[in-house]
């Protein structure tokens, strides 16, 4: 793609990131740059409370974040700057751009000419180190005539710099209609989605779409650490639905054994509670994960695959394995339930993807894009569908 001064045309214009019929949905944090902004899924504050730099990528990277206008125009125009990811030894993951016209995926255009975060998985901690690259342009041209709803999906894969948005028309109000429910949901890389053909195509995008809501993914590729910050986050939050997706990477990375899990979980859910005391909330267990199924993580790779080293029994005491982590986390919800949370549900993970599921699980822990939309396709039809926990009408509090 050329660079964004190759492509300037004086009939188009240029919109401001804060103009009110702009609407950049899914991103709690637009951190300001040089040359544009740089939208972020957790708030501002947080970085002050990092626990680990990764959290940060994690978060500056736009899985679910949509730029949202109504317009005339036939020809958009968007100028940025991805920061893409690359495995020692594999081909970079490619930095995808859904276009959606009036709720249809129309275009789906790639940024590949940015920089690129390198990561050396065979040292430990991993070794990262950053290639230099160039903006890029992306243009939707050929659009139909006439006023019409248009979404960006941003890329789940790549931190993405929006240095300027350029149409050949005007911004127009919003069509009226009625108001979608807001849901927000946290998990893990899996619900991060980077395997995913697009950013429309994680299992959270798909299942919004699917049950026409609006999405909040706090996905977090390796950090979905019961962190206090995102309790904090989905408290304050200005939602309706809520769903956490919780277990796999206190595994992976073992840093919770049985007695602190289960206090992290409650302190967790109390945090949430705290402002919202009705909201539907849904605990969700790990997907499978063969490796790790009876093993006690930490999980590795050795490159093509997930395993769990050997342990003496005696460390292993308290240590989670995923059978035991929907165990506990199907005892945290009832007993809660017990005591009176009647909008606390739980779903087990193997509802969404089990052992007949295992060829669309290359490395044993990621689904790959097809299991990410099957999971997507069954969470909406579990959740928000029939009387599913996400099902009823919108609750006032």
């Amino acid at each position: 793609m050329p660079p964004p001064e190759a492509s300037h045309d004086l009939a188009l214009r240029e919109i401001g990131w804060d103009d009110p019929a702009l609407s950049i949905r899914g991103a709690l944090h637009l951190k300001p740059t040089a040359k544009g902004i740089l939208p972020r899924r957790l708030p501002a504050w947080t970085l002050t409370q990092m626990p680990d730099p990764a959290l940060d990528m994690m978060a500056s990277m736009p899985s679910g974040v949509r730029l949202v206008l109504r317009t005339g125009a036939r020809r958009v125009e968007l100028d940025v700057m991805e920061r893409g990811l690359r495995f020692e030894g594999a081909p970079r993951r490619p930095a995808s751009f859904d276009l959606f016209v009036d709720g249809a995926l129309a275009r789906r255009l790639h940024a590949l000419a940015g920089q690129t975060v390198v990561i050396d998985g065979s040292k430990r901690p991993p070794a990262f180190t950053i290639e230099p690259g160039d903006a890029s342009t992306l243009v939707f041209d050929g659009l139909p005539a006439g006023p019409k709803t248009l979404e960006i999906w941003l890329p789940q894969s790549a931190t993405v710099e929006l240095r300027a948005l350029r149409l050949d028309g005007d911004l127009l109000a919003p069509a009226p209609g009625p108001a979608r429910r807001r849901w927000a949901h946290y998990g893990s890389s899996i619900s991060h989605g980077m395997e995913a053909d697009g950013p429309s195509e994680t299992w959270p995008a798909v299942a919004a779409r699917t049950a026409s809501v609006e999405l909040t993914s706090l996905g977090l590729g390796g950090q979905c650490h019961l962190d206090g910050m995102v309790a904090r986050t989905l408290r304050d939050a200005d939602v309706d639905l809520i769903s956490l997706k919780l277990g796999i990477n206190v595994l992976n990375g073992d840093s919770m054994r049985e007695r602190v899990f289960i206090a992290a979980v409650h302190s967790f859910l109390d945090t949430i509670r705290d402002a919202k005391p009705l909201i539907p909330i849904l605990v969700v267990s790990p997907i499978l994960c063969p490796a790790a199924e009876d093993r006690p993580g930490p999980t590795l790779n050795d490159g093509t695959a997930i395993y769990t080293p050997d342990r003496p029994e005696t460390l292993a005491l308290g240590a989670l394995t995923a059978r035991r982590i929907r165990e506990l986390l199907g005892s945290i919800v009832e007993r809660r339930r017990g005591g009176g949370d009647a909008n606390l549900h739980y779903l087990d993970g193997l509802a969404l993807f089990a052992e007949p599921d295992l060829a669309d699980l290359p490395d044993g822990l990621h689904p790959n894009a097809a299991g990410l939309r099957r999971m997507g396709e069954r969470f909406a039809a579990i959740a928000f569908g029939g009387a599913g926990p996400f099902a009823a009408p919108r609750m006032t509090e």
